[in-house]
């Protein structure tokens, strides 16, 4: 059996996060993905609750896949949760350039490989900073975020 582990914030999940997820599956028996404590990420939008809780919503219909979290070194993760590869999704040029030196350390921490995904050419300019910036400002993200992540969004705006 092959476990993937997807690794990111999700602040906000997005469309993008979630065609990562649906291609991964499909190519490992079991993926989880991994909601990051990054300590580096000041003032999330989302609790790490809400976070789990959305990608849980996003991914019910997928039962190969997982939602958790960790703190810490992805690669001592990834040794703890005996994961076989990371998977990691590429937008654009810099995000190559950024994913391969982490791949290598990743690589040369727990002796596990990092598998890329090309994102699909409709969500290369989606990130989920920028779906924060344009919904705060009064954008339209209803194509960009899955519509259980739009209504936690829309929940927080009105709380504000």
């Amino acid at each position: 059996m092959t476990r993937a582990i997807y690794p990111g914030s999700f602040d906000p999940p997005t469309n993008g996060h979630l065609d990562v997820v649906a291609r991964a599956a499909r190519c490992f028996d079991q993926l989880i993905v991994a909601v990051v404590v990054n300590p580096q990420k000041h003032n999330p939008m989302f609790s790490l609750e809400e976070r789990e809780a959305m990608l849980r919503d996003c991914v019910a219909h997928l039962p190969n896949v997982r939602v958790e979290h960790f703190r810490g070194l992805l690669a001592e993760y990834v040794k703890r949760s005996d994961a076989d590869v990371i998977v990691k999704g590429l937008r654009v040029v810099s995000d190559f350039e950024t994913e391969m030196s982490l791949a290598m350390m990743n690589r040369s921490l727990s002796d596990v490989d990092t598998f890329f995904l090309m994102s699909d050419p409709g969500y290369s300019f989606v990130s989920s900073s920028l779906v924060k910036e344009v919904f705060f400002l009064g954008g339209e993200v209803s194509t960009l975020v899955p519509s259980p992540v739009l209504r936690v969004m829309d929940a927080k705006r009105t709380a504000r």
